[in-house]
């Protein structure tokens, strides 16, 4: 996501009213922290832990990118689908892929799924640095509205160290 926001980036300063949505998940809070002793899971690997990793990832990087744009026309937002049907359990090992029957059972359509991203990227209403996700119960199913997310994604200290970290890793560097 950093090193292609970083490339689009110059059009989107230019474009009044311009947005960077960032997808993340429920899972950003399941076994979630970023692992900077380990940040590409080399030494142990677990797919629940990168995945959660991974979206916790994604809304640190949506709320430092929000930070840098403060005073610019162009805001960064984030969605989650909650519980949608897709695929994505087929990679969940574990104790985690026992639930997959049962997610299943509940889950919303994937086209209900993309109603938070949607939502993240045309309302009118939408503020940088909010978080969509599914209204209905533990965010799971519902119609789109601004979710809370963990008290880590809101760490400005990590935010920033993942930022650098993550230009360092990519040789991309912003502007902003």
């Amino acid at each position: 996501g950093l090193a292609l926001t970083r490339l689009l980036l110059d059009r989107l300063l230019e474009a009044p009213g311009s947005r960077v949505v960032t997808a993340s998940s429920i899972g950003h809070r399941i076994r979630a922290n970023i692992h900077f002793d380990d940040l590409q899971w080399d030494r142990s690997y677990s797919s629940v832990g990168a995945y959660g990793q991974a979206k916790l990832a994604n809304l640190l990087f949506t709320y430092e990118l929000q930070r840098r744009l403060v005073g610019r026309q162009t805001v960064a937002l984030a969605a989650h689908p909650g519980g949608s049907n897709t695929n994505l359990d087929q990679y969940i090992t574990g104790v985690g892929g026992m639930f997959s029957p049962l997610m299943k059972r509940f889950a919303q359509s994937p086209a209900a799924g993309a109603l938070p991203t949607l939502r993240a990227a045309t309302d009118p209403s939408a503020l940088g640095g909010q978080y969509y996700g599914p209204d209905g119960f533990m965010q799971m199913t519902g119609h789109p509205k601004v979710a809370p997310s963990s008290d880590r994604s809101h760490d400005t200290a990590v935010q920033s160290r993942l930022w650098t970290v993550s230009e360092e890793l990519t040789g991309v560097a912003f502007p902003v």
